[in-house]
């Protein structure tokens, strides 16, 4: 159990942590919220011992192995497997004292050293490793490539990897879904799921805390609050909470106003000043109740844009990519799409496939290598990059950004005094001296809201968006997604925050295998998609495309089997095995028969002296019902039968992998077939609970 008893924790002069105090037992799962600045990265360093408290205590069992995601950035040039395998403590230490052991030819010593090399899981490590980055999204042939090789994204997921590798029993992740596509955040939420551990978690995605944990610890104003439940329960119940407690502090007021009037009205009157004295002092003994103040929600919106051209631009046979010394290397071909004024477009891709190529060539900041790319006139553009620095200089100031954007290309009827300017940015936040701050020197989020003040100052009419919430926390997410909602213009926006996505977007554009198509399903079809194709290359077979999922997907259902209608709900629902094999009234239970009462096809029984004619619509009852329900007890049977194999595979791979005898290539594939088992198995349990849900509606008794 993690017990953090009455804690102050200063940085500086700022008080980060004032009397916290919290619990989190055995394998509970939590998620750390709260502003950008609250202290959520010192409380991790608390847990870590980086940090010492200036007061209280911090007690987590001494036993406990603590695994975290390093923030550094690794130079090295080991192997990307070897790298992640580092990340096994316990492993490392089996191996160094075996080496050890070996080197001083101690007979006893080595084979305490292969036992502890086995507790460990040596014979397998390798193929977890593997196995973790291949969730995370690196190719086969990325698993021995040296880590140096890879992008700063990239060796952010090595060390998330390298983290996950850690047979710890408490993990500490702070904001692990950044520079992930949708399809490791989903591998990574369901890893998650699994880990027996206990987590501490700070993320700013709604949509993965959900996910992930039942546990939130609020961070506000240098106290902890826990609450029991995900992040959207917290919310409804800390809305509760500041609800009643504003509703306290103003009954108190007036209570307070009241004895302040008796005070004022009698204390020089002398009948009343014993009791005007009395009152005096049961106003000063009382606990005073503060007044509910949260920091002010950050709230912005776009201006309304100077025009509306209709379409906003038209792609003809587009191609997407970069010059280089040995011709353009093209990444997204043959585009060809029309945006239209007011659209909500969503781009979907893996990461690599040429969504943010794609963005900034509509953007203008690279060229198109092909084809046409023509602009309604009057279009204006507001293009957020995925790197923030990318548009920013490091040596400038708020002040001196927005006085050179004021001078260059102010719109028209825009107030361009410095005043003006400075309280322009105060809406972003930008106060007091922040506005001669370097830009070099603001944090992620803060320079996310600066590159968001520019853009709103432009009036754009079109507003491409690449990973616009990185850096931002909750409140400024949502903040984004209100001003969207309220935006005239058009959206084209490339997100993994699939809350963003949902509450903003109305189509969908899926960048893959070098092209753009329209995919006109929904983010839970696209992760349905996303598991198919992973389904398919661990079975070595071709992965489906976009177009045959999209058509199997809109086909319509094959009618059902001469389904009774469905008039007895789901009341007194029976285990469908159970309403399977009941067995037939006994012959010996006249009493029942008598009495009308019903029996165990769930038809009502007639009184008695029906004779024949009641056996007779009750075993035409038990056919109906049997009838209606074949197709569903056919699918069970199906899914019961792939169970049974998928779970013989499953056994075989493990028994295969424990060998430890594989060479690395099929290592690799055993792992990744592993793991899409392991998925396979996951989604044929709900959909098997799903058809005996169906099943035991039937067989309800109607009564």
């Amino acid at each position: 159990m993690i017990t953090v008893r009455d804690v102050t924790l200063r940085r500086g002069v700022k008080v980060v942590l004032q009397g916290a105090s919290f619990t989190l037992n055995p394998g509970e799962k939590a998620g750390l919220v709260g502003r950008n600045g609250a202290g959520k990265s010192s409380l991790f360093a608390l847990l870590t011992d980086r940090l010492h408290a200036d007061s209280g205590d911090v007690d987590i069992p001494p036993s406990w192995q603590v695994g975290e995601v390093a923030q550094h950035m690794p130079e090295t040039g080991d192997a990307a497997t070897e790298f992640v395998l580092q990340g096994d403590l316990p492993l490392q230490r089996a191996q160094a004292a075996l080496a050890a052991a070996e080197a001083a030819d101690d007979g006893h010593a080595i084979a305490e050293a292969h036992v502890a090399l086995q507790e460990a899981g040596g014979f397998d490590a390798r193929a977890r490793a593997q196995a973790l980055l291949l969730g995370l999204g690196f190719r086969v042939d990325q698993l021995d490539a040296p880590v140096n090789s890879f992008s700063g994204g990239w060796r952010m997921r090595l060390q998330l990897a390298r983290a996950l590798m850690c047979p710890a029993d408490l993990l500490l992740l702070d904001e692990p879904t950044n520079h992930l596509d949708l399809d490791a955040l989903v591998w990574l939420e369901a890893w998650l799921q699994r880990f027996p551990g206990t987590i501490v978690v700070i993320s700013h995605d709604r949509e993965f805390l959900d996910a992930v944990t039942r546990v939130t610890l609020h961070l506000d104003e240098a106290r902890i609050t826990r609450y029991g439940g995900n992040y959207t329960a917290f919310e409804g119940m800390r809305a509760e909470r500041m609800s009643q407690a504003q509703a306290a502090f103003a009954k108190q007021q007036d209570r307070i106003a009241h004895l302040q009037r008796f005070i004022d009205r009698f204390k020089a009157k002398a009948s009343k000043a014993k009791q005007a004295q009395s009152r005096v002092k049961a106003l000063a003994r009382m606990e005073k109740l503060a007044p509910v103040l949260t920091a002010s929600d950050f709230a912005f919106e776009f201006r309304e844009p100077v025009s509306l051209p209709n379409p906003m631009l038209a792609l003809r046979d587009v191609a997407c990519g970069y010059a280089g010394a040995d011709g353009p290397l093209t990444i997204v071909r043959h585009v060809t799409r029309t945006v239209m004024a007011g659209q909500r477009i969503g781009i979907l891709g893996a990461n690599g496939q040429g969504k943010s190529t794609l963005v900034k060539t509509i953007a203008g900041v690279l060229p198109a290598i092909g084809g046409t790319l023509t602009e309604g006139k009057g279009l204006a553009v507001g293009y957020f990059a995925q790197q923030e620095m990318d548009l920013l200089h490091a040596d400038d100031t708020p002040l001196q950004l927005m006085t050179r954007m004021a001078r260059e290309q102010a719109p028209a009827g825009t107030d361009t005094r410095e005043q003006a300017l400075r309280n322009f940015l105060g809406q972003f936040r930008f106060e007091g001296d922040m506005v001669h701050q370097s830009v070099g020197t603001l944090s992620g989020g803060e320079r996310a809201r600066l590159v968001l003040a520019t853009i709103v100052w432009r009036r754009p009419n079109l507003l491409l968006l690449d990973e616009p919430t990185n850096h931002l926390d909750l409140t400024t997410r949502e903040a984004l997604s209100m001003a969207l909602n309220g935006f005239d213009g058009t959206v084209l926006l490339v997100s993994h925050d699939r809350a963003l996505l949902r509450e903003v977007c109305d189509e969908f554009w899926l960048v893959t295998r070098g092209g753009v198509l329209p995919f006109d399903r929904d983010l839970d079809d696209y992760q349905r998609w996303l598991l198919d194709v992973s389904r398919a290359a661990a079975r070595g077979e071709e992965p489906p495309s976009p177009e045959a999922f999209l058509r199997a997907a809109t086909a319509p259902a094959a009618p059902p089997a001469a389904a009774a209608p469905r008039t007895a709900a789901a009341a007194g629902r029976a285990a469908p095995k159970a309403a399977a094999t009941a067995p037939s009234p006994s012959p010996a239970a006249p009493a029942a028969k008598a009495t009308g009462v019903a029996g165990d096809s769930g038809a009502a029984r007639a009184p008695a002296g029906g004779g024949g004619e009641d056996r007779k619509a009750r075993a035409a009852a038990r056919q109906r019902v049997a009838d209606a329900t074949r197709p569903l007890r056919m699918q069970i049977a199906q899914i019961d039968q792939r169970l049974e194999r998928l779970g013989g595979e499953r056994a075989d791979v493990e028994a295969a992998l424990a060998t430890g005898t594989l060479p690395a290539s099929d290592i690799a594939d055993h792992g990744r077939r592993l793991n899409h088992v392991a998925a396979e198995i996951s989604m044929l349990e709900e959909r098997w609970l799903e058809l005996n849900e169906q099943l035991e509606s039937f067989q309800a008794p109607q009564g």
